[in-house]
């Protein structure tokens, strides 16, 4: 029996539609709070796993062929190739952040996905040869660290449907993971942003509106305006639930700011805020921005 003077936790919350213990939710939050590292760690395991049935696969098909090898031969294969993998996801990732593959428009980020495949199959054969060169001279044995570029029309179908997974697996991750879910009406927790060395933590109800600016972002609250070195869409995956709504490619704006919205007849449309301020929207958020309600 709780103490007086002090509010039990439920044991369960209703969370999008069904009662779910308040355990999973906070899990769920944490998870979502650690997006890349949850995915680059699920990436690495699925990648280990895969390389490790490859090398009894090999070494068993081997066999049955009248040319059997030691196993720490197909070891080393099949190794160096998921080790090179793996160090190659969070650039692969840092790519979809950068050009998201979905949603649309996505056919406008086709040629750099095409040459950031390129280069993450070339990357991954030349190390991959040379970590092999490495662990063969230690064994006492010879592989040529160039050899797998004789493969690489084989190794380039391979690691392009891995890339295309990557990217568009992170981005249905981190588009699909829910905030965590308070227990209770609370106020929404501060935004945190680095002011040289000093932590500040910024109420959300004192952000109007947020513009990107090159590698930094321009947050408009009460105080004026704070420049802060993150990119736009970490800050609306952060803010995420919590009363913001992308108007633009480079604005997000608080709804509860918002006090009347013109629409043009390009589509585009016209954000006037209770600070007086008007905002520029583009045609292509604003179904997004009405089905807000703002």
């Amino acid at each position: 029996m709780p103490r007086a003077g002090v509010q039990s936790r439920p044991a369960c919350i209703l969370w999008e539609g069904r009662l779910t213990p308040t355990w999973l939710t906070d899990l769920w939050g944490r998870v979502r709070r650690r997006t890349d590292a949850a995915f680059l760690s699920l990436f690495a395991l699925f990648v280990l796993a895969g390389v490790t049935m490859d090398v009894f696969n090999v070494a068993h098909e081997r066999a049955e062929a009248g040319r059997p090898v030691p196993i720490w031969e197909p070891a080393v294969w099949e190794f160096s190739s998921g080790l090179v993998l793996i160090l190659l996801a969070p650039l692969a990732i840092r790519v979809a952040r950068r050009a998201p593959p979905v949603p649309p428009p996505a056919l406008g980020w086709v040629p750099i996905h095409l040459v950031a495949m390129l280069v993450f199959s070339l990357v991954h054969v030349v190390v991959m040869g040379g970590l092999r060169f490495a662990a063969y001279a230690l064994a006492g044995g010879f592989y040529a660290p160039l050899a797998p570029l004789g493969d690489w029309p084989y190794e380039l179908r391979k690691d392009a449907l891995v890339y295309a997974g990557l990217v568009i697996l992170y981005r249905v991750w981190m588009v699909s993971a829910p905030a965590a879910t308070a227990s209770a009406p609370a106020a929404p927790a501060p935004l945190e942003i680095r002011d040289g060395a000093r932590l500040r933590r910024l109420p959300l109800a004192d952000i109007a509106w947020i513009e990107a600016a090159g590698n930094y972002v321009e947050i408009h609250a009460g105080e004026g305006v704070i420049l802060h070195r993150a990119a736009l869409w970490e800050l609306e995956r952060r803010l995420a639930g919590e009363g913001f709504v992308r108007i633009h490619r480079s604005r997000l704006v608080r709804r509860a700011a918002i006090r009347s919205l013109e629409t043009s007849p390009s589509g585009d449309f016209t954000v006037k805020l209770a600070t007086g301020e008007a905002l520029g929207g583009s045609r292509r958020y604003r179904a997004e921005c009405l089905a807000h309600g703002a």
